[in-house]
């Protein structure tokens, strides 16, 4: 009755609260346990630090639009919105995604559609290094006391 029984590790679905196929919410949702939206959300749907980890569904003809934070995150519906997940995000065929899911482990369905990045959790976004060949012409320049550096004398002489 209320989708995938994949939805919780023990194989049960838990549901707490259920937003029904005629309701529509404007303004940020805070839950824990266990959020099944039939319906439509206009806002941020944030799970409260507990326990047991909070799981939110988006059912087929659900549709919700903002940010989402919770442990573990199964769309089936549409997501208008970046996806926060610390745990899993389940994507089934008939997921419609706008937005980034950061994720921790994702399972995503033929069929599924993402417009957005999959950006994994534990990946720290990192600088990349500076270019070797600019720090040795920079040396070999104040080494040379002015004189033409070796990138430039093998342009020149390509050249000539």
């Amino acid at each position: 009755m209320f989708g995938s029984s994949k939805s919780n590790r023990d194989g049960q679905l838990v549901v707490d609260a259920l937003i029904g196929s005629q309701v529509v919410i404007r303004g940020d949702v805070e839950f824990s346990g266990g959020l099944y939206v039939e319906g439509r959300i206009h806002g941020k749907v944030l799970a409260v630090q507990g326990d047991a980890p909070a799981t939110l569904t988006l059912a087929e003809h659900g549709h919700i639009e903002g940010e989402v934070r919770a442990q573990v995150v199964v769309i089936s519906g549409r997501m208008d919105g970046d996806v926060h997940a610390t745990e899993r995000v389940e994507l089934s065929p008939t997921a419609r995604v706008n937005g980034n899911i950061h994720y921790q482990v994702v399972e995503m369905s033929a069929g599924s559609q993402l417009n957005g990045r999959l950006v994994h959790a534990s990946a720290p976004v990192a600088a990349l290094p500076a270019p070797q060949e600019a720090d040795s012409d920079a040396a070999s320049e104040s080494a040379n006391n002015g004189k033409t550096s070796a990138a430039r004398r093998k342009l020149a002489e390509a050249m000539g």
